[in-house]
């Protein structure tokens, strides 16, 4: 699967868990349980709890993501 086949949702961070994973309510209404992409992991950049974030889902999990961008307020 490459990476174009990946859904991008934007959301709210709505928790915040253990070991880098948030739970992000989508635009649409939906929750999706996400973690810190390894781009934003290497460069350190923080997600706190409100933050508006992108976050990548595969077409075949919508329950499970990747958070890829922190969106400036």
């Amino acid at each position: 699967m490459s990476h174009g086949d990946h859904l991008e949702l934007e959301g709210v961070v709505s928790e915040v868990f253990a070991g880098g994973f948030f739970m992000i309510q989508t635009d649409a209404g939906a929750s999706i349980r996400a973690q810190i992409g390894g781009r934003m992991r290497k460069h350190r950049i923080r997600v706190l709890l409100g933050d508006h974030v992108t976050v990548k889902v595969s077409p075949y999990d919508l329950t499970h993501g990747l958070i890829v961008y922190r969106h400036k307020n």
